[in-house]
This record gives C-alpha cells, structure tokens and sequence, in this order.
C-alpha cells in the first residue's frame, strides 16, 4: 500500500499568514526586556508587578512575526537568554506566560537559538510544562495557561534545533510527554495541553526513527494514542469492533477535532511500515484502531474544511494499517437497522415516526446486508479529491491506493465499490473519458501525466475488473487501458495474477447491442506489395531484415 509522507508542520502561531518581515527595534526590545531579565534580580514585588505589561505589550507588537532582520541577531540571542534567567526564577504565573510567549516568537528563528540551546534551558522548559513531574496530577488551572506556552516553546524549539533534538533524546522527552498524555486521558479541559503534548509528540517522531520504534514497543504509543482518540470521538462501543454513532448528536468541538488530528499524525509515525511487518499479535489492536478511524470517517468537525482534514488523516492512517484488518470498516446491519429497512423497504411514510425511520434508513448505506457507510465516506472523499483538480499525488493518490488494497482483499468492499463507480454500462455512445460520473473522471486520470497517479488510478479499475482484460477494456477503453496492460504484459488479453470470485458481469441490453459495431484499431504494419498486415509480423520481417544487413564504414 502507497505510503503517505508528512511534511514538516508550521511553527505553532496565533495567525495562519506570515507578517512582512518585521525589525524587533533594539529601543522596543533590548532596552525593555535584557534590562528586565536584570531588573528581576533584585526580588522586589514592585518591580515584578511593572515588568508583566511591558513584556505583553512586545509580545502584542510583534506576535505575528515570522522573519527577522539580520542586524537584530545578537540583540534577540541576549533577549532570549534574560528570558530564560527571568523563567528560572520563581516568578508570578502572568509574568511566566508573558515571558514564554515572546520566547515562543523568539524560537521561530534558527539562528538565535544554537547559544541558548542548552540541557539546563531545556530543562527549565520540561519543568514548566510538567513534564519532570512523574506523580503530580494536573489539578492547579492555574497553572495550565504556563503548561501550554511551554509546550508550544518546545514544538519551535525541538523543530527549528538540531541540538534541542539531540536534548530530547539523551532527556527521554517522548516518555515524559507519554507521561502528560496519561494525565490527560479523559479529562475534556485540558485539550490545549493534550493538542500541543501530540503535536511535540508528533514532531519528535517525525525527526527521529527511534523515537518512533521507542513509541511502538516500548512506551505502547499504540494503544495509548488509539485511546486518545476514544476520549476526542467519545466513543462508546456496542461490540468489539462497532461503536455506536449518534448521527444526530452535535459536531466535534474545534478543540477535540485539533487534538483528533494531531494524535492522527502521531499515530501515523507511529505505525509507518506496520503493513509490511504485521504480526499476528498485534491483530487486535490494529482493529480497535481501525474501528475508531471507521467511526472517525462517520462524524463532522466543526466546519467542512475541518472535517475533510480530518477524514484526510484518518484516510493517511488507514494506509499503514494492515489489510486484513481492514474488514472491520465494514460491519453487518444492528438489529435496529435490520428492522428499519424491513418495515420502510415498501411502504411509504405515513406520519412522523415512519418518516424518521425512512431518513434514518437513507442515512446507512447497506449493501449485501453489511454497512458500507465508511466505504461511501472513502468513494465520496475521493470523488473531492478529484474534483479538485490539484495535488494529485498527495491528496488522491492515499485515498486510491486504500480502496484499491480493499478492494483487494475484501470481496464485498470490492463488489459494493464496482457497483458504485462501474455500473452495468448503458452509456455506450461516448467516450468512457467523456462525462462527470465516477468512472468518467478515473479514466480521465488513467492518462495523467503525473506516472503515479495514473498508475494507481488504472490499477484501482483494474481490482475493480477483477484483472479481467476484456472487462477493464469495456469500461476504460483500449486507448485508456493500453498503459497498464503493457506494464502488465497483457495487451493480448487474459487477467491478473490475483485470484476473485468467478461470478459473471452481466452486461446491459445497450452494450449487448453495441458490442457487434465494436471496432478496435489494433497496430498494424505493411507487406512489401503494399497491403496492410499486423504489427507483429512486420515486426518480424523487420528483425529478419536487420539479422541480414551489415553496416560498412
């Protein structure tokens, strides 16, 4: 299955657009903040109290800088050791929030952050953030505002330093933040601590592969991330694998979608390559995982861009989760289910109840007496993807090689999908390329000049076809086709390699009847008196020809 890459994330900032480039003004900063770092030396309560407004006003100045003049460098590296010398002190809560904010811009250039790198500044960080702290539970509010400045500190740090990632490790940071999420288990006022602990936690990850395998076997990040993602969802579940969807309950919250979103990420880096390395006992927990993910693909974030990211990650993730764990995103109808469509199947809404009962009924997509509502989420988020007309290969290509594996593996994800996207065929005028259906728009994709996106696009008609030459060739046409049948060695007919189930298509009345006038115009060459013959035989009279010839010099 095609992996998915994660780029870097940003810096962590109060506004998506960078600001033009912004000078820190030695007067604004230097004459401010590197006197203050020595002002608080002399421990009088009265010149504590004066130094919080000064410091929030840099911060409200310059929060939205990204780029910093050169001239500035040395001023904003002793800037931001007398932050570190006012945070070792034991300051008021505002004063130390303050101070980690403008550390938190300051942290966003590389440059002036090799000299204040160092294991005692780390440290001063972790304790802030309560990450030395193995007993404490988190129970002063308080203190919450100075957990999350801090971690947001550490995700600027950890990313833009070479030497903060070597720190993270000699200071088993990925186990401390293991440590915070576990306090946070459950507990739905703490987001912001639990969002920005899974984004450090993400990035670590994302730096260092032995922090992933660290994660998997040894903190079991597995199961410990799948149950964050429990808490965010609230899901409660109804079998081993089925958790119950309430479809008219409200959204997810922003705060729970962000923090959803970021243990998505982790758990990504997490499990890169377990499809490749799958052992029997690990089985059980890949399906919780994969269960939460079918139960994510069901609900909405709260707005659409936020849902389809969402579903994006959920989609990234399934990716690394092994195939045959992958049935549990279908799963058969509840008796409730079962019982609505048996009394709605032919009878017409009559009052209010029957009318839920048939709205409820439109809502679940069944198919062979299974619930195929993920699969329809997965053809849908598709279908987006291609409707976009951009990114091909990072958008679309996750979501087409997932159906395609399915499809693959599991007959009735496959049946219920060739019935969604390959009819039985009635159009028989146009060209399959030609018109806005599903099929229309992969056949279009089968010519793509991106070389993966069109592979996998023909490679997922293809396990729809079920390898069968004559059926992709009904479907997509012999122009379309003609790319994957000489990858595969089958532009003279045949099938697959795979094994499927022998049931037959049945082809329509309108195919049926258009199929005598079909005309495919084969490659063909020419005989010495001029008349037409096959390519292959010209091709060999070519090679006779050439096996007969000499060069001379």
């Amino acid at each position: 299955m095609m992996a998915v890459s994660y780029l870097p994330v940003p810096l962590y900032s109060s506004q998506s657009v960078a600001s033009p480039v912004v000078s820190l003004d030695p007067q604004c900063l230097w004459s401010k903040w590197y006197q203050l770092s020595h002002f608080i030396d002399e421990e009088t309560e009265v010149q504590r109290t004066e130094m919080t407004p000064k410091v929030m006003d840099i911060y409200s100045v310059h929060r939205a800088t990204f780029k910093f003049e050169p001239t500035d460098e040395d001023i904003r590296k002793k800037l931001c050791e007398g932050i570190f010398k006012v945070l070792v002190k034991d300051v008021p809560t505002t004063c130390q929030v303050s101070c980690l904010e403008v550390l938190r811009i300051l942290s966003r250039d590389k440059k002036i952050l090799v000299p204040v790198t160092t294991k005692e500044n780390m440290q001063i960080l972790l304790r802030l953030a309560k990450l030395n702290e193995s007993d404490d539970s988190l129970e002063k509010v308080s203190e919450f505002p100075v957990i999350v400045e801090s971690l947001k500190c550490l995700c600027n740090i950890v990313f833009n330093s070479q030497m903060a990632q070597q720190l993270s490790l000699e200071l088993n940071l990925a186990a401390k933040l293991c440590n915070l999420l576990k306090k946070c288990k459950d507990r739905k006022c703490i987001s912001d601590i639990k969002c920005f602990d899974l984004r450090l936690l993400f990035l670590l990850s994302l730096l260092h592969t032995d922090i992933r395998s660290q994660l998997r076997y040894e903190l079991q990040g597995l199961p410990l991330l799948t149950q964050i993602l429990e808490s965010a969802f609230s899901i409660k579940w109804t079998d081993e694998y089925e958790s119950a969807i309430d479809r008219n309950g409200p959204p997810l919250s922003p705060q729970e979608t962000d923090c959803a979103i970021e243990a998505l990420k982790a758990l990504f880096n997490v499990t890169v390559d377990s499809w490749k390395v799958h052992k029997e006992s690990d089985s059980h927990q890949f399906r919780v995982m994969a269960a939460v993910l079918r139960h994510c693909l069901l609900i909405v974030g709260p707005t659409e861009d936020k849902t389809e990211e969402l579903h994006s990650n959920a989609v990234n993730l399934l990716s690394n989760v092994p195939v045959s764990c992958l049935d549990v995103l279908i799963c058969p109808l509840t008796h409730e289910e079962t019982a609505q469509e048996a009394t709605t199947l032919d009878e017409l809404p009559s009052n209010k109840t029957a009318e839920k009962e048939t709205v409820l009924k439109s809502s679940t997509v069944v198919y062979n007496g299974m619930n195929m509502e993920a699969i329809h989420v997965l053809l849908s988020f598709m279908e987006k993807r291609i409707d976009k007309g951009s990114s091909y290969r990072e958008g679309l290509t996750p979501v087409l090689s997932l159906l395609t594996e399915c499809s693959r593996a599991h007959r009735n994800i496959r049946k219920f999908l060739k019935d969604q996207v390959l009819p039985p065929l009635r159009d028989v005028t146009n060209r399959p390329e030609v018109g806005s259906t599903v099929r229309n728009k992969l056949v279009r994709l089968m010519t793509h000049v991106d070389l993966g996106v069109k592979q996998i696009a023909a490679e997922f008609l293809f396990v729809l076809c079920k390898e069968r030459v004559d059926s992709l060739l009904k479907y997509t046409g012999y122009g379309n086709a003609a790319g994957l049948l000489a990858a595969r060695g089958l532009l003279a007919g045949g099938r697959g390699d795979n094994w499927y189930s022998e049931d037959e298509d049945t082809d329509t009345e309108e195919y049926k009847n258009a199929k005598p006038k079909e005309e495919l115009l084969k490659p063909m060459g020419l005989k010495p008196d001029g008349t037409i013959t096959p390519l292959e035989e010209a091709l060999n009279q070519y090679s006779v020809i050439e096996e007969t010839s000499s060069d001379t010099d």
